[in-house]
């Protein structure tokens, strides 16, 4: 299990690594860092085995965690195809707090994305795969602010070891993006590397590092991230209407 853990880290170090040198070797690339710190509570309701709903909050700190990001509710509705296939709907109300220019204060976002997802196992891996496509824009502009949504394919691959007698599996995963309105080949990746503690009665417990890396900017920012989650699923009782 050690020898596992430890060939897992030293990966996300060599990416870490690779990703900074890359933006050094450039002189016109001047690598902005931050630390953020992101937790998030969810309420999961599985009405039967092929149809779920989520509600979630998340609060994201930025600046060394030292100021507000963004914080948002998330309602969710998801529907397992069989048990390889599923689609998921989403829709995301963002206070964003933008303290740069002149005009300065909570602004409100809406965002909803549609995914497409496959998973399936090989031996004791879970392999994962995700294809989202999500939209945002800023409410309550006049009609001559108004600018067009923001549109984003986004991809991720993921996958979870299983290891015997033994609660903490870890789980990585690696997602890309691109802008709709971007000539860039890619605007941004991320690499996570977390685990997740589940109980019985008390819901699952989970954790993540997470490195981001900005691809399509002049000054590409790299943000570390450190985030803890909770869920908490309800089941429909058999006998309920």
């Amino acid at each position: 299990m050690t020898k596992h853990l430890k060939n897992i880290l030293a990966l996300m170090v060599l990416l870490s690594v690779g990703l900074s040198a890359a933006s050094a070797q450039s002189g016109t690339y001047y690598t902005v860092q931050d630390f953020e710190f992101w937790s998030a509570v969810e309420l999961k309701y599985k009405i039967d085995k092929k149809w779920s709903l989520t509600l979630a909050e998340q609060l994201r700190l930025r600046d060394d965690a030292s100021n507000v990001d963004i914080y948002f509710t998330e309602l969710g509705l998801n529907y397992n195809i069989d048990k390889h296939f599923g689609l998921g709907l989403n829709g995301r109300f963002i206070r964003d707090n933008d303290d740069v220019g002149k005009v300065q204060g909570y602004e409100n976002h809406f965002r909803w994305n549609i995914d497409g997802r496959y998973k399936h196992k090989i031996d004791r891996f879970d392999l994962k795969y995700r294809l989202r496509f999500q939209s945002k824009n800023e409410l309550g502009l006049a009609a001559s602010q108004t600018e067009p949504a923001s549109n984003t394919v986004r991809f991720k691959f993921g996958t979870d070891y299983n290891f015997k007698s033994w609660k903490l599996d870890p789980e990585f995963s690696t997602e890309i993006f691109k802008g709709m309105d971007s000539d860039d080949p890619l605007d941004k990746i991320r690499f996570t590397l977390g685990t997740t503690y589940q109980t019985k009665s008390y819901g699952d417990f989970g954790a993540f590092f997470r490195l981001e890396k900005e691809l399509k900017s002049s000054y590409p920012k790299t943000t570390n991230i450190v985030g803890f989650k909770y869920r908490y699923t309800l089941k429909r009782k058999k006998n309920d209407k």
